[in-house]
């Protein structure tokens, strides 16, 4: 297959997987990418959860449309400085509420789409929002960059057994499709009460570290629930640097940035 030309100028490459829904995936994709942004870099995101595409509304771009041009697809900017971009199914959709009842081959062919006629530019970081699970979308996605050589995948869990137990296979995943794991992120790992600013653990807490030790992984840090900062109802661009886990990233992110290996062109 030829390599897409469209990243060519991307540095980076990072995938953030999931075993299972509703552990946050799109949450951590999301201000990681806003760390590395706080950071002076030039990241892009590129929601591939065609079936729940979350991350335009998180960035405070509903109702963004996306533009063509001669070279391709324009992904939609979320700051006025243009340091950080977007690509995601929802920018098509004509309302957001519309559901994607797509085949796999279909869904193939997006996701192909996306990465051949997306004019993503000059990156420091394309972060690939991935759907969970192992799905026809992730095999594809893998297939598709393997001739990049990325990164690697950030895995991202959440404290309970049943979490666990699902990352445990997308663990396996990767490894049978040959991609490397940069490490491991533990989110809703404790609540951030809003009035004392104490941390309870409500979902137990060390199994993602645990994990990470059984299976010979880096654990990239935890992420507790931070109810100032809701990532489904706050524009996450305006709110996020002020909130207590623009920390919490901060962290996260030199562990990241420590461990991508691919080399800068």
């Amino acid at each position: 297959m030829q390599n897409p030309p469209q990243l060519d100028g991307v540095k980076h490459i990072l995938l953030v997987m999931s075993g299972k829904g509703g552990v946050g995936k799109s949450s951590v994709a999301t201000q990681l990418a806003l760390s590395l942004t706080a950071r002076g870099k030039t990241v892009g995101v590129l929601d591939i959860d065609l079936c729940g595409p979350s991350i335009p509304r998180m960035l405070g771009l509903d109702g963004r449309n996306v533009h063509q041009s001669s070279a391709g697809w324009v992904p939609v900017f979320a700051d006025e400085k243009k340091q950080l971009c977007c690509m995601s199914i929802g920018f098509m959709l004509a309302n957001k509420d519309d559901s994607v009842v797509w085949r796999g081959p279909k869904k193939t062919a997006m996701i192909r789409q996306f990465l051949t006629d997306t004019c993503w530019g000059e990156l420091d970081y394309l972060i690939v929002d991935t759907p969970p699970g192992t799905s026809d979308e992730n095999i594809s996605i893998v297939e598709h960059l393997k001739a990049y050589n990325p990164d690697g995948v950030v895995l991202v869990t959440t404290p309970q057994a049943v979490a666990l137990a699902d990352v445990r296979k997308q663990v396996s995943f990767c490894r049978q499709v040959d991609i490397p794991v940069l490490g491991l992120i533990e989110n809703m790992s404790g609540f951030i009460c809003p009035h004392c600013s104490e941390c309870n653990n409500l979902f137990s807490s060390g199994g993602g570290e645990a994990m990470s030790e059984e299976f010979a992984i880096n654990f990239l840090g935890r992420v507790p629930i931070d109810p100032t900062l809701t990532a489904m109802d706050t524009n996450l661009v305006k709110q996020f640097q002020s909130s207590s886990l623009f920390s919490v990233f901060e962290t996260i992110t030199n562990n990241v940035e420590k461990l991508s290996t691919r080399h800068d062109m």
